[in-house]
């Protein structure tokens, strides 16, 4: 909620007529002003006015009259001003002021006893403030203990991280070997590997040579086989022509 601002003495004094009297016109207010001196109408008019543009009032039409009515508690608005005037006045000293408001005037028998309950209130509020303390004392003694149980966690398990760094950097070494190892391994399977695709290579070069040889054979042997067929054709073809010349010769007889 955000706090109204605060009002002057005779804006102070025209809200208190509202508290007290209710909603009242600009008449009703100048007539019941608590300091009773003589004012014009239209001063209160413009006091008047000046709560409704800071908002501690409100205006309300009935009938053809203007009525205001109060836009804030009492409270909030009381208890500012004394704060306020206990301050600037008396330097913040409660007392002195109690004292010097209750030498102003006389009190009714209702005043005295709404007095003493407010008073037997602050006794008993004051009681209260040392078990307070103490329950404050008592809730810090066990955050620190907790504190401190936190802070030894954490020192153990900081102590527990550091030996296994130290576990983990002894047994480093080792891996590198193994690391070391593997690349050896890698490079013999290589070699294993290089040497078969080699050796394959030499047996397919060996199996073209011996198909190579084997083809220049073949190719010999039919060229040996060739000669004979045409030796064959020709003697077929010497027969031919003889057995033409004998039908030629008997043909001429």
């Amino acid at each position: 909620m955000v706090n109204p601002i605060h009002p002057s003495n005779l804006e102070l004094q025209a809200l208190s007529v509202l508290w007290y009297e209710g909603p009242s016109t600009v008449g009703s207010v100048l007539s019941a002003l608590p300091d009773g001196k003589e004012r014009a109408y239209t001063t209160v008019l413009s006091v008047m006015q000046s709560l409704e543009k800071k908002k501690l009032v409100r205006r309300i039409r009935s009938g053809r009259a203007h009525v205001y009515e109060p836009a804030h508690s009492k409270e909030a608005i009381v208890q500012r001003a004394t704060d306020d005037f206990i301050t600037n006045t008396f330097g913040g000293r409660l007392a002195e002021a109690v004292l010097a408001t209750l030498s102003i005037g006389s009190l009714t028998p209702e005043e005295k006893i709404n007095i003493e309950r407010e008073l037997q209130r602050h006794k008993t509020m004051a009681s209260k403030k040392p078990a307070k303390k103490k329950t404050a004392k008592a809730a810090k003694k066990t955050t620190n203990k907790t504190a401190k149980k936190a802070v030894k966690k954490a020192a153990v398990k900081k102590s527990a991280a550091k030996k296994a760094v130290k576990k983990a950097t002894k047994k480093a070494p080792v891996k590198k070997k193994v690391a070391k190892k593997a690349p050896a391994k890698k490079k013999v399977a290589k070699k294993k590997v290089a040497k078969k695709k080699v050796a394959k290579k030499k047996v397919a070069k060996k199996a073209l040579a011996k198909k190579k040889v084997a083809k220049k054979v073949i190719k010999k042997k039919v060229a040996k086989k060739a000669p004979k067929k045409k030796v064959a054709k020709k003697k077929v073809a010497k027969k031919k022509v003889a057995k033409k010349k004998v039908a030629k010769k008997k043909a001429k007889k």
